[in-house]
């Protein structure tokens, strides 16, 4: 099992994978994750659309103008949707689950990418939310925040390099002071 430094630090977006299927008991430990993600007041507003049909994610890659393509290669994609209804912080709540289910990707050796849909729009202009709940048949109540394409890596990259690392954003008790 790697630390969580050890995650945040090679988790990387993914944008490259194999042919080879997922395993039914690493998808169980990937949605795992994401139904034990934090929510304002336990409100749990987010649900999630598991696509592993082809078809589907070829039709999903074209939902926004670009960094999309990479879903077609994917073996699964996630969609991350929230109802406004249950919770006024659906945004940050499904943003977490979105986080959490790249960490368990990365705990278990497999590739993720955030795929931004939200305020997106498609090479057409359509919305990326309206062209994704088309294609889904999501109901009309729920947000469509993101999709997070999963898969083996089909390439390696490097760990985050912590020389980049841009301290001059931390400030002590006061904005400017460090």
């Amino acid at each position: 099992m790697k630390s969580f430094t050890q995650l945040i630090t090679n988790r990387r977006s993914m944008r490259k994978f194999t042919d080879e299927p997922i395993a039914k008991e690493a998808v169980v430990e990937l949605m795992k994750a994401a139904l034990m993600s934090p929510s304002s007041k336990r409100s749990n507003p987010w649900q999630f659309i598991l696509v592993d049909d082809k078809e589907s994610l070829k039709q999903l890659a074209e939902c926004k103008q670009s960094g999309a393509a990479l879903i077609e290669g994917a073996s699964l994609a996630v969609v991350v949707v929230a109802d406004p209804m249950v919770s006024d912080v659906w945004i940050e709540d499904a943003s977490i689950a979105t986080l959490m289910l790249q960490l368990q990707a990365e705990d278990l050796g497999l590739g993720s990418c955030w795929v931004q849909i939200r305020e997106r729009f498609t090479n057409d202009g359509i919305p990326s939310d309206q062209f994704v709940r088309e294609v889904l048949a999501i109901p009309l109540q729920l947000e469509v925040l993101s999709i997070v394409a999963l898969g083996h890596k089909a390439m390696e990259r490097k760990p985050f390099n912590e020389e980049h690392l841009q301290w001059e954003k931390i400030h002590l008790n006061k904005y400017g002071q460090q």
